[in-house]
């Protein structure tokens, strides 16, 4: 593959910028750095980004606030997301990764094995993107875009919950919900199968581009559930509109019930 991409790296120790700098310009990549979070979106504010390499502990605003950010942000979803931390536990590494991260390196890093998750990610972006360009592509919003539409425009209508399909929009009592990339295409795939339930297999692909098995399948998409659940307004031990059908998958119920009206997990 030909190495013509520009990778944002994140870190707050300039050693290790200089270092993985060095090895990606080396192997051909437009390499372009920040000390921590907040520089780091001043960055992809004024420069296009084709993936992001970040630390998670670093000052202002460490590595998780970052992907959280960058995931709101319906120009920058699309962005291969990786992190490369000392932080190697079990327990950060789950976490890291239930975050819906595209991956999880470890320092130290061999540089060959740096750059093949590199290539990696690449190649699934734009294979995504040429196979099914609404799951990674973002409709531009429109001044009025926190205003939920009215009928028709393609809008997926709930009663509490309003989804459009392909333009990461959701609304919720009329307000305007911010997901995460992976968030929105969990739900927008649920809600087009509205009433049946969807296997974690098909979700999974959906999410985040794997083929697994339903252990592992399961373990990854539980957090992005009760993520989801928690941005469209119900409390924890509630499953909402977003009902878990134990070893198969989740069905969304239509029309979503309100607050009150849900049962308890």
């Amino acid at each position: 593959m030909k190495a013509s991409a520009t990778i944002l790296v994140v870190d707050d120790r300039r050693d290790l910028l200089r270092t993985i700098s060095f090895t990606l310009e080396k192997a051909g990549y437009r390499v372009l750095t920040a000390g921590d979070g907040v520089d780091a979106l001043r960055v992809l504010g004024a420069e296009p980004v084709d993936v992001i390499l970040a630390d998670i502990a670093m000052p202002g605003l460490n590595g998780y606030q970052l992907y959280e950010r960058v995931r709101e942000n319906p120009d920058w979803v699309a962005i291969p997301f990786l992190f490369l931390t000392a932080r190697a536990f079990d327990s950060d590494i789950r976490y890291g990764k239930s975050l819906g991260v595209d991956d999880y390196l470890t320092k130290p890093i061999q540089p060959e094995d740096l750059l093949a998750a590199i290539e990696g990610k690449l190649v699934r972006a734009r294979q995504l993107v040429a196979v099914q360009p609404a799951a990674v592509q973002v409709v531009a919003l429109q001044a009025a875009a926190d205003e939920p539409p009215g009928q028709g425009h393609g809008i997926l209508d709930f009663g509490q919950v309003r989804v459009a399909p392909g333009q990461y929009q959701v609304w919720r009592d009329g307000e305007r919900v911010q997901l995460s990339a992976r968030e929105f295409r969990l739900l927008e795939t649920m809600a087009q199968r509205a009433g049946k339930v969807v296997p974690l297999n098909d979700l999974i692909w959906v999410t985040h581009g794997l083929q697994t098995d339903y252990a592992d399948a399961g373990s990854l998409l539980r957090p992005l559930v009760r993520s989801l659940r928690r941005k469209l307004g119900y409390p924890a031990g509630e499953m909402g509109c977003i009902r878990n059908v134990r070893g198969v998958g989740y069905r969304f119920c239509s029309p979503c019930p309100t607050r009150q009206s849900c049962e308890n997990t």
